[in-house]
């Protein structure tokens, strides 16, 4: 990701998220020296994550895949990248937290073979107010898992 994207990936989220980040809010983590990656089909932008890394341990802060290409696997190649690229800079462990209400998500970090450590109460902000959220970790210490479709 680069600043060229911040304008297309500031448009998806506020479409795919009840509580959207802001330009703002990507710009400050390339700022700040985040890993931060788009999948795209020539000026399509289909996918997006951001990642931060340290003391051994990674945070997969955002994902989000443009509802037009959900099921064709653009998650969880952006999944992938983020989690390799966990393992390059050294994390050992990854975490995320996903929405209780977002169902398909949660399936596609199961099938990666995160699992749920903890809730974070009203964590996320949606239409009626707050939702929780459910907090997963995968260790990366052993090979990361096949993330093909199933």
């Amino acid at each position: 990701m680069s600043t060229d994207d911040l304008d297309a990936v500031a448009t998806l989220e506020a479409e795919i998220s009840p509580g959207p980040w802001t330009r703002g809010i990507f710009r400050d983590c390339l700022l700040a020296g985040y890993d931060a990656w788009v999948g795209a089909d020539g000026d399509q932008l289909l996918s997006f994550g951001v990642l931060s890394v340290g003391a051994a341990e990674a945070h997969i802060l955002n994902l989000g895949v443009d509802p037009a290409y959900r099921r064709r696997g653009h998650g969880r190649e952006m999944l992938h990248q983020l989690l390799t690229r966990a393992r390059q800079l050294g994390a050992e462990r990854a975490f995320l937290e996903v929405r209780v209400s977002n169902r398909g998500a949660q399936e596609l970090y199961h099938q990666a073979g995160f699992h749920e450590i903890g809730v974070r109460l009203q964590y996320y902000r949606n239409k009626e107010g707050r939702e929780d959220a459910l907090v997963l970790s995968l260790a990366l210490s052993q090979s990361l898992p096949t993330l093909s479709e199933s």
